[in-house]
């Protein structure tokens, strides 16, 4: 019988290395940092490419209700779902997980993609995607894409190649020996280096009935909660039953939760996917990014707005009012909001998240 494939939009989160462009009310994957759509907006017409509308779900939370309505107006009725609380990524692919096994009543292919990333490649993406889903529907194995390191970046997660497993046409897939979250820059020498270490993407592929049977062994709390909902899906008792339940679910990611014990009991496999990725997880990823379509030059200055810059290299500026002049600086992000001017270096953009921990202990809520 054949399997049909859903994709799962992960668009929860706040994000805090964006601030202040980037605020609760309005987070990262909202914003428009690499063209006029946003990057929800690029992921969800990415994937309209492999899947059709009705087999793509994305998982959001209450707070932005009326933002992702208003991005993504076409989304049929009954797929976009709304989280009453952040319980992390396990807990909402588990929630679009118990909607698909309610439509579908049988088995189906999960394919989970957050929707904060920027893909370059867009036919090498849909190549990779197909071959993992296909992996995904021919094993009791989770799936994951692992991004060819082209720096020693700390910032990621990294997942050990192991030996080749089978081949999908032109992709081979390989065996994933294990994840280690993020490295000191030591150790992220070591795996750039090594050939055997790649990104995680944090795109994750299973059959249904693989990820309800790892939900079950690793979070059987947050198993045994979803069961309890799934009778109310798509009843009039459905909104207050998912607020009951959802804050009991467990707060942890999916790679801790799933993918690193499937992977230590030899059920993970991974794609190489180069495929021009970035998570853009600070402005300085943004520029590099900018740097590497060619947008800018390396070393070059990126504003938004009107401007002087005399002897200055390496500036990301984003002032769309008032008339920015610089003199002799270099590697600078400057971002000005009517609430709030960062000035960081570039080197430091990683630390921008410490700002917004900041802000919350000081309760400057109108910050953030």
């Amino acid at each position: 019988m054949k399997l049909h494939a859903y994709a799962i939009v992960l668009a929860g989160g706040y994000g805090t290395r964006f601030w202040p462009a980037s605020r609760r009310a309005r987070p990262k994957q909202f914003l428009a940092l690499t063209g006029k759509e946003s990057l929800l907006q690029q992921t969800y017409r990415r994937l309209t490419r492999l899947f059709p509308p009705s087999r793509i779900y994305v998982v959001g939370n209450a707070e932005h209700r009326r933002l992702l309505q208003r991005q993504l107006p076409r989304v049929p009725a009954g797929r976009l779902l709304l989280e009453p609380a952040g319980r992390n990524t396990t807990a909402a692919i588990a929630l679009a997980a118990a909607h698909i096994r309610a439509a579908v009543r049988g088995d189906a292919i999960l394919g989970v993609f957050p929707a904060d990333h920027v893909i370059l490649e867009e036919t090498r993406f849909q190549r990779v995607v197909r071959a993992a889903l296909t992996t995904a529907a021919a094993e009791q194995v989770m799936v994951v894409l692992g991004i060819p390191p082209t720096e020693p970046n700390t910032g990621y997660g990294y997942i050990e190649r192991g030996a080749p497993r089978s081949r999908i046409g032109s992709q081979r897939v390989f065996l994933a020996r294990r994840f280690t979250e993020k490295p000191d820059p030591r150790t992220a020498a070591r795996y750039s280096s090594s050939g055997r270490y790649f990104w995680n993407s944090g795109m994750f592929f299973w059959r249904l009935s693989t990820f309800d049977a790892l939900l079950r062994r690793h979070l059987p709390r947050t198993h045994t909660a979803l069961e309890r909902l799934s009778p109310n899906i798509g009843g009039r008792h459905y909104a207050a039953r998912l607020g009951q339940l959802y804050r009991r679910l467990e707060n942890i990611s999916v790679d801790y939760a799933l993918a690193e014990p499937a992977a230590a009991r030899g059920f993970g496999r991974m794609l190489v996917a180069d495929i021009g990725w970035s998570d853009l997880g600070s402005w300085s990823a943004l520029y590099d990014l900018y740097v590497r379509v060619g947008s800018i030059p390396p070393g070059g200055n990126m504003g938004a707005g009107p401007g002087f810059l005399l002897d200055c290299a390496g500036l990301w500026i984003e002032e769309p009012r008032k008339f920015v002049v610089g003199v002799g600086i270099r590697d600078i992000v400057v971002v000005d909001t009517p609430e709030a001017l960062l000035l960081c270096r570039r080197d430091r953009a990683q630390d921008v998240g410490k700002i917004v921990r900041y802000l919350e202990r000081r309760k400057l809520r109108k910050l953030l």
